[in-house]
C-alpha cells in the first residue's frame, strides 16, 4: 500500500539513535504530575515531569478529541538507556514540556505492562520505514490512529555525517505545522498507515493455509538458521554483514536447535551451538562476578553488553543450559545455570517468590558504571599480589570499554588456565572465589542499577520454567521449591477468582500490593510452560491439572475456534484499531508458538485427542509462515516437530516417541550401535586389570580419547570405574585414534570397528565387590550424529 505524504514520513522516522546524546541537564524532583497515583516503576519515572502527562487510557483521548489536538504517544520501559537519556534531555526540559502541554495531549505507556499497544505502535513504525526501538514515539490522531514516529530523538538539531538532523523540538513544530495547513493530509496520513498496521499484524493469519505440516519444514528450517551461524565466536548474526554489529542470545532459536540435535542433526550444528554457548559463557555479556546474563552484545565477540538485565533473558538462558547440560555434560554449563540462578534469588527475587523484572543498565546516569572496572582498582582489592597475578591470568588485564575500563570476561578456557597452573579446573575455581567474593563486596558500594520491582505473569511463567528445569536436569531439590514458590504466589495474587490471569503485580500508591491489566495470551502460555516443567520436574498431579485450567481458559478467551491460533488479547480486551495473532520470536517467544507446544506436551501427558487437534489447528494457522520464513518462528517450528512426533506415536503406538526421517528411519541413542563387553582379572597387590571391548558397527564411528579437538572435547569417550558408588582410580591405555582432517572443526581422532582399551583399576584391600563400568560415548556418521548414549556393566 502506498502512504500519503511518504517523504515526509521518511524525513522523520529515519532519524533514530545513531549520535550521542547531549549533556545531560540537573535537574530537581518538579511537581507530580498524573503518573504519581501509578504502579509502574517506568512511569513512576516520569512522574515528576513538567509534561502534562497521562497514562493510557480514555481519560487522554477524550480530551484530545474534545479540544481536537494530536497526541503524542512515548513508549519505554525502566530499564532502556535512551528512554532515560530523552527523559533528562527533552521531558525534564521546561521549553519541551511547554511546547507538548500547548499543543498536544501526552500519553506515556509501560510496554511491559501494555505490550498490545507497543506491538501495534512498534508495527506502525515499521510500516512507515522507521527503525524499532524505544523509546518509541508516536505522533497519533485523536481517534488513536498513528501519523509518524520514530525513537530516540535529541532536543535540538544536530550535524550527523555532515548533514542537519532534525531535533525532538523542529518535529514536533513541522507535525503542529502539517496539522495546521494540511489536516486532511494528515487525517488521509492516519487511515492509511492503521490499514496497513492492521494487514501486517494479521497477514499471517488470513486466508485459508495450503501448506501441508510435513517434517521437510523443519528440516528447512534448520538449515536456514544453521546458515546464519557465526563460525567463529558463535551465535547468529547477519553473515551478509560479516557477522558485525549486535548480537542477541536469541534463546528461543537455539533451544529449537538443541531439541533437533536430540533426535537428528549433522556434527556441524552440534559444535555451532556448543560453540555458542562456550563463548557467551566467557564473554563480557555473562556477568563473570555475580552471575546472570546482559541483555545483548553490541559486537561480534560477545565481549561488550548492552548492560541491563532482563528476568526473560535469564529464565530462557538458564533453561536453555540445562537442555544443553542434559544432552551433553559440560562443568560449564553447570556452572552457568547455578551462577545465574544465585543471582536471581539474591537480587531478582521477592520475598513472597515471585520474580522481578529487569536490571537497568544505567547508574549515574552512564551505562555499565556498576560492573566495570580498571586494572588499578582490581590489584588494590585483591591486595595480594599472586592472587591479582592469578585473576589477570582467567579474567585478563587488558581495557576493553571506553578505553581504560574492563569488562570482567574469561581470557582463555578456564581448563587451560588450570593446567598453566597445574591446578584441577575446581581447585582453580576455589581459588578465585574469595577474589570474586572481595570485588562482589566493593562492587556493591556502588551506586546499584535500578531494580524494577513489578511481577509480570509470562516473565514469572519462564523463571519457573528455568527453575524447575535446573532442578530436574541438575537434581537439585532447592530448585524446584523455588520454583513452586513461585507458581504459588502467580496463581494466588494473578489469577482472579473467575480464573482469568492479570498481567502485572506491583506495589499501588497505597503501598499496598496489587494485580491490574487483563493477561495476554504469552502470559498464559509461558505460565503454562512453567507448570508443565515443574509437572515434569516433580510428577505431581497439582501442576498438571494447573496448566489443564489454565489452558482452557486460554482457548475460550483468546481462541479461533473455526481458524485456529490465539489473538494476543482476549475477546473482551479493549478494542484498539489493529488485533495480531502473535506468532514471531524476538527476544520473546511468541504466545502462538508456546501454545502449540503446550498442547503437544499437554497430549502427551494426558492422551486427551483435544490438545493434539488444538495444536493441529494451530499449526496449520501458521504453516506458510513456517515453510517461507523459518528463521523468525523456530517456536513454531519445534510445535510442529513435536506435533508431528505425537502424530506418529498416535498411529503407532509401538513406535518410539523419536524423530522420523524419510531417508534413515527412527534414529537412536549411540550404545544402539555399539556392543560393549569387559573382562577383569584378580585383584593382585591393589591392582586389578581391566579390558573393556567395544564393537562399533559400520559405518559408524566413535570420538576417540583423547579426542584432539577442543571443540569435540565434550563427545570424548570415557571409561569410569566405580565400587560401591564410589569412583575409583584407573589408569586407561585408550588406543590411538584415527586422524581425521576437518577444516571446519580441527584434526579430530575416531574409533572404528573393535577397539580395545586397557585399563589397571586401584582396589583397597577390602574392597571384594563387584566393579561398577560406565562407559560414554558418541557415534556419529559422515552426515550425521547420534544422541550421546551411556553402557553400564558390572564385572567381578
Amino acid at each position: 500500500m502506498r502512504l500519503a505524504t511518504s517523504s515526509f514520513v521518511l524525513s522523520i522516522a529515519l532519524f533514530y539513535v545513531g549520535c550521542g546524546p547531549a549533556k545531560e541537564p540537573d535537574k530537581e524532583k518538579g511537581k507530580a504530575n498524573r503518573l504519581v497515583k501509578e504502579s509502574s516503576p517506568y512511569l513512576l519515572q516520569h512522574a515528576h515531569n513538567p509534561v502534562d502527562w497521562f497514562p493510557w487510557g480514555e481519560e487522554a483521548f477524550a480530551k484530545a478529541k474534545k479540544e481536537n489536538k494530536l497526541i503524542f504517544l512515548s513508549i519505554g520501559y525502566s530499564s532502556c538507556h535512551w528512554c532515560h537519556v530523552m527523559e533528562r534531555e527533552s521531558f525534564s526540559d521546561a521549553e519541551v514540556a511547554k511546547m507538548l502541554n500547548e499543543n498536544f495531549v501526552c500519553i506515556k505507556v509501560d510496554r511491559e505492562e501494555r505490550p498490545d499497544v507497543d506491538e501495534i505502535y512498534m508495527t506502525a513504525l515499521q510500516v512507515v520505514g522507521g527503525h524499532g526501538g524505544w523509546p518509541l514515539n508516536m505522533f497519533l490522531m485523536p481517534d488513536a490512529k498513528p501519523i509518524i514516529g520514530g525513537t530516540y530523538w535529541p532536543k535540538d538539531d544536530r550535524e550527523v555525517d555532515g548533514k542537519m538532523a532534525n531535533g525532538f523540538k523542529s518535529i514536533m513544530k513541522m507535525i503542529l505545522d502539517l496539522k495546521k495547513e494540511k489536516a486532511a493530509e494528515l487525517q488521509e496520513q492516519a487511515n492509511q498507515v492503521a490499514e496497513a498496521t492492521s494487514d501486517q499484524l494479521n497477514r499471517a493469519a488470513k486466508g485459508a493455509p495450503l501448506t501441508e505440516l510435513e517434517l521437510d519444514i523443519v528440516r528447512t528450517g534448520i538449515e536456514a538458521i544453521q546458515e546464519e551461524f557465526d563460525p567463529v565466536h558463535g551465535g547468529i548474526g547477519r553473515k551478509k554483514n560479516d557477522f558485525l554489529g549486535t548480537k542477541f542470545p536469541m534463546p528461543a532459536t537455539l533451544a529449537f536447535l538443541y531439541e533437533q540435535t536430540r533426535k537428528d542433526t549433522n556434527r556441524e550444528l552440534r559444535i555451532l551451538l556448543r560453540l555458542t554457548l562456550d563463548k557467551m559463557a566467557t564473554g563480557g555479556i555473562y556477568d563473570q562476578l555475580g552471575g546472570g546474563f546482559h541483555r545483548y552484545s553490541t559486537e561480534r565477540t560477545w565481549t561488550i553488553p548492552h548492560f541491563e538485565k532482563m528476568l526473560y533473558d535469564n529464565a530462557q538462558l538458564v533453561e536453555l543450559y540445562a537442555m544443553a547440560q542434559e544432552t551433553e555434560p559440560q562443568a560449564t554449563y553447570v556452572r552457568v545455570i547455578d551462577e545465574t540462578l544465585a543471582f536471581i534469588a539474591r537480587e531478582m527475587t521477592s520475598p513472597e517468590g515471585g520474580f522481578y523484572s529487569a536490571l537497568d543498565a544505567d547508574s549515574n546516569g552512564k551505562e555499565g558504571e556498576f560492573y566495570v572496572w580498571t586494572p588499578d582498582e582490581i590489584e588494590k582489592i585483591l591486595g595480594n599480589k599472586e592472587d591479582a597475578i592469578l585473576f589477570k591470568a582467567v579474567y585478563g588485564s587488558n581495557p576493553n570499554f571506553e578505553t581504560k575500563l574492563q569488562i570482567l570476561k574469561l581470557a582463555r578456557p578456564l581448563a587451560e588456565v588450570a593446567k598453566d597452573q597445574q591446578l584441577t579446573e575446581e581447585a582453580l575455581l576455589k581459588r578465585l572465589e574469595p577474589m570474586k567474593t572481595k570485588l562482589l563486596a566493593e562492587r556493591a558500594k556502588r551506586e546499584r542499577p535500578f531494580l524494577d520491582k513489578k511481577i509480570l505473569t509470562a516473565w514469572n511463567g519462564q523463571m519457573i520454567a528455568a527453575y524447575a528445569s535446573a532442578g530436574r536436569v541438575l537434581k537439585n531439590p532447592k530448585y524446584i521449591d523455588a520454583a513452586k514458590k513461585a507458581a504459588d504466589f502467580v496463581l494466588t495474587n494473578l489469577r482472579t477468582k473467575e480464573g482469568r490471569l492479570q498481567r502485572v503485580y506491583g506495589i499501588g500508591p497505597d503501598g499496598k500490593g496489587a494485580a491490574r491489566l487483563n493477561g495476554y495470551l504469552d502470559d498464559y502460555a509461558l505460565l503454562i510452560h512453567g507448570l508443565l516443567n515443574l509437572y515434569d520436574a516433580t510428577k505431581e498431579a497439582r501442576w498438571l491439572d494447573e496448566a489443564k485450567a489454565l489452558t482452557a481458559t486460554m482457548v475460550k478467551n483468546y481462541g479461533e475456534e473455526k481458524r485456529g491460533g490465539y489473538y494476543f488479547t482476549s475477546h473482551d480486551h479493549e478494542k484498539l484499531f489493529a488485533r495480531s495473532k502473535d506468532h514471531y520470536d524476538g527476544a520473546q517467544p511468541s504466545g502462538n508458538g508456546v501454545a502449540a507446544r503446550n498442547m503437544v506436551r499437554l497430549f502427551k501427558r494426558t492422551n486427551d485427542k483435544q490438545y493434539r487437534e488444538l495444536a493441529k489447528l494451530t499449526l496449520t494457522q501458521f504453516a506458510g509462515v513456517m515453510k517461507n520464513n523459518p528463521n523468525s518462528v523456530p517456536v513454531l517450528l519445534q510445535g510442529l516437530s513435536e506435533f508431528l512426533e505425537a502424530q506418529k506415536s498416535a498411529i503407532d503406538p509401538k513406535t518410539p516417541d523419536a524423530f522420523v526421517s524419510a531417508n534413515q528411519g527412527v534414529l537412536s541413542k549411540s550404545d544402539s550401535v555399539v556392543k560393549v563387553t569387559a573382562d577383569a582379572g584378580k585383584t593382585v597387590n591393589g591392582e586389578q586389570k581391566v579390558e573393556v571391548t567395544i564393537d562399533i558397527q559400520a559405518p559408524w564411528h566413535v570420538y576417540a580419547n583423547p579426542v584432539k579437538s577442543k571443540l569435540l572435547m565434550g563427545a570424548e569417550t570415557t571409561i569410569t570405574f566405580l565400587s560401591g558408588g564410589k569412583k575409583l582410580t584407573a589408569k586407561i591405555d585408550y588406543p590411538k585414534g584415527k586422524l581425521i582432517e576437518d577444516a571446519a572443526v580441527g584434526d579430530y581422532l575416531t574409533w572404528e570397528g573393535k577397539v580395545i582399551i586397557a585399563a589397571i583399576v586401584q582396589r583397597e584391600a577390602t574392597d571384594v565387590g563387584p566393579l561398577d563400568i560406565t562407559i560414554k560415548l558418541q557415534a556419529c556418521d559422515d552426515k550425521r550424529c547420534l544422541l550421546p548414549g551411556t553402557v553400564k556393566l558390572s564385572v567381578k
